[in-house]
């Protein structure tokens, strides 16, 4: 029986039997990527409302989500993107000018207040969750929390974006939020809660708009994070997605899948073991066992003595003795034992190899420099210089390409800030940067 490894369009790609392997070659056919990026053409309604669906089945997120955990190079990295991004917290400042070089002056605030808030577990925790599914999904849902007064905002809270849908805009504008999880089933009465989205557009007009038509108290309000570069107006695309539509994502989860199967299915002899019928006459001669079971049983522990001698680590470089003799009538050996080691032709580099381009692909669609990951190949088409100094310039880049997601994640803070009477103030992140030793340190501390 055959056991066949499908890719995800159930194609066949490689097959085991016990005594072939068969593997299907040839370039796939190119991907219809304007029919899989088609989202909005797929509805659903709840309670009157009408949901778009956030891929082809409205399980963009759980197919996503199980992807990425399968696959330990693109689950990483985004985890590295995350954890650069967010930095060692936050703080509030006031840009008091800039140098020569146009670098911000800061002067740090030191209201007690303020900077509990910054560096608290609650603000803490919305910056983990929000960069979480803004790198995996692209995009978060932030929750603003109002007191029972509904003049100050008491909470800001991070919607796991899988349960999280859009309902359909109205004159341009995205009105709703709905929240089950259900998704991606259709959720039934009482299964969801509705919450109304800030305009994207201006969302502390819209807030403040809110606020003097006393619409605050009793509701909570959803400020939605997304990155634009895929121009979806709904379900903004991860920037790994790239990867995955190109197939590299897939290759690299199936080349594991698939040494995982040659090692538990190919046959890795060691040693050809060459023995003469008459060999087995004179050591095990059948007048001496009451039966041929017997004999048989006495040959069959006598092998496993041999295989014993001839495998494992505690045999390696151990002789064995094997005697003959010559036919004085024609000078040929007799019951000479040939033991020949053998060549497993099976190779597994190239598919390791095959691995690390996919590994490299998948780094290079998040703008990561492998070699930061220590994920460098040392030749061929990708390889790269691997000290230190290539290291710490890749994560000089990935620091200050990280600014504009950094400002995505401090709006929602800002908004709510501000909302509570705390105006002129900007939040900036501490990031730890790396230096050589003949700076005196072994990291210095950056505000940006």
């Amino acid at each position: 029986m055959s056991n066949i490894l499908f890719n995800k369009e159930g194609t066949p790609l490689l097959a085991f039997g016990s005594k072939f392997y068969a593997e299907t070659k040839g370039a796939p056919a190119k991907p219809n990527i304007s029919k899989q990026l088609e989202k909005q053409d797929d509805k659903v309604n709840v309670d009157g409302r009408t949901i778009v669906s956030w891929g082809s089945n409205n399980d963009f997120p759980t197919k996503a989500n199980e992807l990425i955990r399968s696959v330990g190079v693109l689950n990483t990295g985004l985890k590295f993107i995350r954890n650069f991004t967010l930095g060692q917290g936050i703080f509030p400042c006031i840009v008091a000018g800039y140098d020569d070089q146009g670098n911000e002056q800061l002067k740090v605030i030191e209201d007690p207040k303020i900077v509990n808030f910054c560096q608290g577990r609650m603000v803490r925790r919305y910056l983990e969750k929000a960069a979480r599914d803004y790198f995996k999904f692209g995009k978060a849902d932030v929750q603003l929390i109002p007191d029972a007064s509904g003049s100050q905002m008491a909470g800001i809270h991070t919607i796991n974006a899988m349960y999280s849908r859009y309902t359909e805009a109205k004159a341009g504008v995205i009105e709703k939020c709905v929240v089950s999880g259900r998704w991606p089933d259709q959720p039934g009465e009482g299964e969801f809660e509705v919450f109304d989205l800030l305009d994207e557009y201006d969302p502390f007009f819209d807030l403040e708009r809110r606020r003097l038509l006393g619409q605050i108290k009793g509701n909570s309000f959803v400020y939605s994070i997304r990155d634009s570069w895929s121009n979806n107006d709904y379900y903004s695309e991860p920037i790994w997605y790239a990867a995955s539509l190109a197939g590299w994502v897939e290759v690299a989860r199936l080349v594991p899948a698939f040494l995982k199967k040659a090692f538990k299915n190919q046959i890795t002899w060691k040693w050809h073991v060459q023995i003469p019928y008459a060999f087995w006459d004179r050591k095990f001669p059948a007048a001496e066992y009451k039966s041929i079971e017997a004999r048989q049983q006495a040959i069959e522990q006598y092998m496993d003595r041999i295989e014993e001698n001839l495998c494992g680590t505690e045999n390696a470089d151990k002789p064995i003795f094997t005697f003959f003799e010559i036919n004085p009538q024609n000078g040929k050996a007799e019951e000479q034992w040939i033991i020949t080691a053998l060549d497993n032709k099976y190779k597994e580099n190239d598919k390791l190899i095959t691995s690390a381009a996919a590994n490299s692909e998948i780094l290079f669609s998040l703008m990561l420099n492998p070699n930061v990951l220590g994920a460098g190949m040392p030749g061929g088409t990708y390889s790269g210089n691997q000290g230190g100094s290539n290291i710490r310039e890749a994560f000089l880049v990935n620091i200050a390409n990280s600014w504009l997601d950094r400002q995505n994640l401090l709006d929602p803070l800002e908004l709510y800030l501000h909302f509570n009477g705390v105006k002129d103030i900007q939040l900036r992140f501490r990031s730890t940067i790396l230096t050589t030793l003949d700076t005196g340190a072994g990291t210095t501390k950056k505000l940006s």
